[in-house]
Parts: structure tokens; C-alpha cells; sequence
């Protein structure tokens, strides 16, 4: 009684003044505590009372003692605590006909396309997991497959592979905002690579007194209640949005894969409450056509005279493209158009992807802003990248001709970025290039051509690209003492493997040496980490063959994968995870790791600014960067597949073709193989 006289409030008045669930599709009613307790509660309950029992609004019966009297309100304060719980949240649910924003959200990623999601679960996802066992049952066939992940960032970097590799979107589950911190640098990666993946994770629930279903049941769920979560990742992800009812779920999921696929393509951040994901609707459909990305443009008419016409008349015309092979149309466009332009070359300035076939004789191969090839060259053509030059190192010179063309001209997540270009154009890269080609076929650009010596220019073009070739076998050959580095061991290793085989490249300093001599010709077939994120290459290269397997027919039947990752990184990727996941699913995979006892970028970064200072004398274990005693790096990822992996060593040369030999066999059974290899810095 004490709480109801603080409170001025009558019993009948309080039983009249119950409120309704606020969330559409509970139901509208407070006798949740009647569900509990009818016991207590029938001596004045109007619409729940025995025969012949008062209604809560009549004086309590003459006769009773005032123990009795009293008992009444004690009823009354345990309604009052409860006063905020639903039917819908004290109900049992009808598991079999249950359908729920959830089980909306994950129709709705099947209706899009999407065919995989790399969870990590936790306490905000009863309804995920309730939605996730029901569709595995009965749609069958037609519902995400789900693969669990013990580290977010290995989820992330598994959907980043997956749709580097086919552009299809997938998605990845994570806990709150905890484990959305846990996704780290992959958020980032995902970003700067432009990698198309939508994240969901849960929030924590707002309500506390059993208001509906979902609301908070565990301690962790205070702790977790954070001010803004999205806000953790809002600045790399082209979209977030918090999903605040079950009404409209399939729309905020198609609208996030929306930004997601539209270039600049990129990570999106959906999250909803416990709550709100419970919530029951009813089942319906979207017209999946109104959701296709945005598509972009083609050149203006004169921009396309004036860019051919450029070309045509330039003695040392190049193209510097970064991210054009995510296209994989984009190669054979660009080949068409080296050949129309005998004098041209290509330069991939970002190693993401595969732009242009390094057997080319155009191809000048992958160089990050350093190429010097920029300083000599009168007309420049900058397509899809984002650094093409360093201008610390080299520069073009004043009177070159730039031309900037780009799917995100202006670096829109880039606080510092210009290029001085005499004229920048939002279009489609391949829709450019093959307008330029056509242009340079016919009228003014096609007769300068025409007065050229053509077959003189491309014979001297194809002999630069043959020497070329031969300095980079050079460089690659063992040294005297009969070490080998990088060079020796990539050639060796694409010797070995299948010649259609795909590479998850995350060698940083020794990136060059393995583009150069792995020497990628097809499109799809190089995938490198899009940003400086490091430890992408373990959960990239499960993703990549998840998709190729997918891609070509089911489990075994797509092309073979091998990761090549130097040391340190090999670190980051979190090997206990990528290898439980590669046993626990039978993704086979090979694994190089480069193993050169340290991280060498930190003193490549120091050489730069300090050449001659006290650090450029000092050892690897004076600037911090020595991992001596190096690590058992195959034998971490032995332990995490539970010995079910082919791990090997490798120091001396005359051991390295056999194990490596006995690796892609192992791999080719559908074994992952892990070999740790001994490199000589510098080749």
C-alpha cells in the first residue's frame, strides 16, 4: 500500500491507466502478470475474477481484517512492477509459424543475391539464430549458407575475398558493438578496396521490465548499451542505418546493398535492437529489379575528341589504373586500346586487382606512385586510382597533358587528395576506354595514328617489354651462397600450381617481387589486399575460394588458391581462426608465408624520412621490428585444424620444389597446406 499512497494514485485508477506495447505487432496488453500470478490477482481483476467475486472498482467486502485489507495492494505493487510487460513478451510463440524481422532480414539477402553470412554470434541474436534454424530447415537450397567465425575480422576479410572475386555482396553477422570493433582493420580494408559487404549487428536491448520479447534478459546487457554504435565504423562504410521496425526491414537491407554495389562500392552497417528483430509481421515481397545499383555514364562527346586526340599525337602516352580489374571486363578493354595506341603504356599503380596482363608489351607492371615512367610522359591518362604518383618521388613534368577519369574523382573519404589535371570526369572507366578506342579508329585521332610508323613504334615497344622480362628473371635467380628470395620462390611456386590458379597476395615490402614474377595475364586471377588493414590475405583467400567453388558448381570444383603473406602479417590474419574455419568447412587452401624475421615496412618507412639517421644503422631488434626466435608459423595452423593440415618448412633450396610439390598435392585433395619459407630480403 505504502508504494500506492507515495504515488497518489488509486487502485482502480492504476488498473485503468495500463499501458499498450508500443511496438506494432505485439500485442496491445499489460496481463502479463496474470499470466504469472492468476492466483493473486483474481480477487480484483474485473475481466479475470471468480463468480460472484467484487469488480477492482467496488469496495473490498465487508468482514475482512485489515491483514486481509492490506494484502490487496501487495498484489497490486507486484502488477505496478510489471506494469510494462506484454503478451507478446510472456506468450509462448508459435515456433512453426513464426515469422519475424528477422526472418525478413534473411529473406531479404536471398532475394539479393547474397548466399553467404560469416557469423559471430551473441547475446543479440535470439532471433538470428531462431530465423537462421527455421530457413536452414525449410528452405533449404534457398537460405545463406552460415559459416561461424571465431574473429570478426577474419569474417569481414572472408565476405571482402568473396566479393572481390565475383562482386556479389555478402554479409557478416557480428555482436553488438564489441564485436563490431572486433571486425578492425577489415572495415577499413573493405573501405579503401572498395569491396562490396554488408555487416548486421545487433544492438542492446532498450527495454527492462519485460516490456516485449527480447528485451533485456542478461547483466552483459547494461554493459554493452552503448550511445551510438554505429559510429564506431560510420566513417569508412558508404551507408549505415539502424533498422527500427520489422514493417520496412527488406527495404533497409536492399537499400544498404544498394550503396554497397554502386560505385565507389563498399562496406554498409545495418543494426537493430533484440526487440525490434523479434518483432512478428507478416511475410512479403519486393521487386527486386527496382534495387539494381546506379549505374554510371560514359564521357562527354568533345572529352572523348579531346583525350583521343591527345593520344594520338603523344610520343609517351601512359595509363595509370589502380582499380579498373575489380571490372573484369576492364583488361580487355584496355588491351584493345594499347593496341590502337602503339606507343602506349600501362602502369597498375594499386595492385588490388588484376588491370592489365603483365604479358602485355604495353605493361610496365605494378608500381606503388613510384613508377619514374610518369616523369617522361607528355599525355597522361589517371583511370580509377587512387595514388598513381607520389609526388615526393616523381612527378609529371609541367607541360605534360593529364587526364583524370574515375568512378569517384574527388576522393570523397580522402580529407587531403588532388590531382592538378587539365580535365576530371565522373564515368565509367570501361565505357571511357572503349569510347576512346572507337575514336581513335575513325576521324582526326585515326588519321595522326595513320602518319605514324606503327609497326616500327610497336616493335620497339615489344623489345623494351622482353628486356624487361629478362632483368626481372635475373634478379630472381638463387645468390651465390644459394639462398633464394621472394622472386626465386614465387616462380617456382607458379611453376607448380595450376595455370588458371588465383592468388591472395598480402607480401607488402615484397609485394613487387611477387607481382613480377607471379606475372598475372587474367582477369579475377590477383586479389590484393585494397587497403593497409594487414592481416586481409587469411580470411580473403577462404573467402575467394569459397566463391570459386560456388561459382563453378559446388565444393572442389572451382580454381586453385594460394595465399602468399609475409611473416608479420601472417600474424594479423589471425591463423587460429582462418585454419579452424578452412578444417571445419574443407576450404582448402595454400599458404606461402614469406618468412623474413621481422617486419620490414617499418625501416622502408624510416629509410625514407631518415636516410641517414640513427635508426638506418640500428639492427631490426633496436627498432623493435625482429621476430627472433621466429614463430612456428605452420605449426600454428596444424594446431588450429587439429592437425589436419600439411605444415612444412623450408630453408635450404634443394628442399623447396619437393615440399612444395607434396603442398599442392595435399591441397588438391582438399587438404589446406601451410609452408613456411626462409627469404632473402631485397629479391
Amino acid at each position: 500500500m505504502a508504494l500506492l499512497h507515495r504515488s497518489g494514485v488509486s487502485l482502480p485508477a492504476l488498473w485503468r491507466s495500463r499501458p499498450t506495447a508500443p511496438i506494432a505487432g505485439a500485442a496491445a496488453s499489460s496481463h502479463g502478470m496474470c499470466a504469472q500470478s492468476p492466483s493473486r490477482l483474481r480477487h480484483y481483476t474485473g475481466s479475470q475474477r471468480s463468480p460472484g467475486l467484487p469488480s477492482p472498482t467496488s469496495a473490498p467486502p465487508r468482514g475482512r481484517t485489515l491483514m486481509e485489507r492490506r494484502a490487496i495492494p501487495s498484489a497490486a505493487l507486484v502488477s505496478a512492477n510489471n506494469r510494462h510487460a506484454s503478451t507478446a513478451a510472456m506468450e509462448k510463440p508459435d515456433y512453426q509459424n513464426m515469422y519475424t524481422a528477422s526472418s525478413a532480414f534473411f529473406e531479404a539477402l536471398w532475394e539479393a543475391g547474397v548466399t553467404h553470412c560469416f557469423v559471430n554470434l551473441g547475446s543479440d541474436h535470439p532471433s538470428i539464430i531462431e530465423a537462421m534454424v527455421k530457413g536452414a530447415r525449410e528452405r533449404k537450397g534457398h537460405f545463406p549458407r552460415m559459416i561461424t567465425c571465431p574473429n570478426e575480422m577474419v569474417a569481414m576479410s572472408m565476405a571482402d575475398g568473396y566479393a572481390r572475386l565475383t562482386g556479389k555482396p555478402q554479409c557478416v553477422i557480428v555482436h553488438v558493438d564489441v564485436g563490431t570493433q572486433g571486425l578492425g582493420a577489415a572495415v577499413h580494408n573493405s573501405a579503401c578496396g572498395r569491396a562490396p559487404v554488408l555487416v548486421f549487428a545487433g544492438l542492446s536491448p532498450f527495454t527492462i521490465e519485460g516490456e516485449h520479447r527480447g528485451s533485456r534478459t542478461e547483466y552483459i546487457h547494461w554493459i554493452q548499451d552503448v550511445p551510438d554504435q554505429k559510429q564506431i565504423v560510420a566513417q569508412y562504410c558508404r551507408y549505415t542505418g539502424e533498422i527500427k521496425t520489422g514493417s520496412n526491414v527488406k527495404q533497409l537491407v536492399n537499400r544498404a546493398l544498394q550503396w554497397a554495389k554502386s560505385g565507389p562500392q563498399g562496406p554498409v552497417y545495418l543494426y537493430g535492437a533484440r526487440e525490434v528483430m523479434e518483432q512478428e509481421i507478416k511475410p512479403y515481397q519486393l521487386r527486386q529489379g527496382d534495387w539494381d545499383p546506379v549505374k554510371l555514364g560514359s564521357l562527354p562527346r568533345d572529352a572523348v575528341d579531346t583525350i583521343a586526340d591527345a593520344l594520338a599525337g603523344a610520343e609517351r602516352p601512359l595509363v595509370l589504373t589502380g582499380y579498373g580489374g575489380r571490372n573484369h571486363a576492364f583488361p580487355g578493354a584496355l588491351v584493345e586500346l594499347a593496341n590502337a595506341v602503339p606507343n602506349l603504356r600501362v602502369v597498375d599503380c594499386g595492385g588490388s586487382d588484376m588491370c592489365f596482363p603483365f604479358d602485355h608489351p604495353a605493361s610496365l607492371g605494378l608500381n606503388y606512385g613510384g613508377e619514374m615512367s610518369v616523369a617522361d610522359a607528355d599525355v597522361i591518362l589517371v583511370m580509377d586510382a587512387d595514388v598513381p604518383w607520389i609526388p615526393t618521388r616523381v612527378k609529371p613534368k609541367p607541360e605534360a597533358k593529364v587526364f583524370h577519369i574515375d568512378l569517384d574523382p574527388l576522393k570523397q573519404q580522402m580529407p587531403v587528395f588532388y590531382l592538378e589535371a587539365q580535365a576530371t570526369y565522373r564515368a565509367d572507366s570501361q565505357t571511357a576506354i572503349e569510347q576512346l578506342t572507337a575514336a581513335l579508329k575513325a576521324g582526326g585521332a585515326a588519321r595522326k595514328l595513320q602518319a605514324q610508323n606503327a609497326a616500327h613504334i610497336a616493335e620497339k615497344r615489344r623489345r623494351e617489354h622482353e628486356l624487361r622480362l629478362a632483368n626481372i628473371a635475373k634478379a630472381a635467380e638463387p645468390l651465390p651462397d644459394d639462398t633464394f628470395g621472394t622472386g626465386y620462390l614465387c616462380r617456382t611456386v607458379k611453376k607448380l600450381v595450376p595455370e588458371d590458379t588465383l592468388w591472395a597476395v598480402e607480401a607488402v615490402t615484397n609485394t613487387l617481387f611477387v607481382y613480377d614474377n607471379i606475372q598475372p595475364c587474367t582477369p579475377g586471377s590477383w586479389i590484393n589486399c585494397g587497403g593497409g588493414g594487414l592481416g586481409w590475405s587469411g580470411g580473403g583467400a577462404l573467402g575467394m575460394k569459397l566463391a570459386t567453388d560456388a561459382e563453378n558448381g559446388g565444393k572442389g570444383k572451382g580454381k586453385f588458391v594460394v595465399q602468399i603473406v609475409g611473416d608479420g602479417t601472417y600474424l594479423f590474419t589471425v591463423p587460429g581462426s582462418v585454419y579452424w574455419i578452412s578444417r571445419r568447412y574443407n576450404i582448402p587452401i595454400l599458404t606461402i608465408v614469406l618468412n623474413n624475421k621481422g617486419w620490414n615496412a617499418p625501416r622502408r618507412s624510416l629509410l625514407l624520412v631518415h636516410p641517414e639517421g640513427l635508426g638506418s644503422q640500428a639492427t631490426n631488434e633496436e627498432i623493435n621490428i625482429s621476430f627472433d626466435p621466429s614463430p612456428d608459423y605452420a605449426g600454428i595452423a596444424k594446431a588450429a585444424a587439429d592437425g589436419d593440415i600439411f605444415a612444412a618448412r623450408v630453408s635450404e633450396r634443394s628442399e623447396l620444389e619437393e615440399v612444395l610439390k607434396k603442398a599442392i598435392a595435399h591441397v588438391e585433395k582438399g587438404q589446406s597446406a601451410v609452408v613456411d619459407v626462409k627469404v632473402a630480403s631485397g629479391c
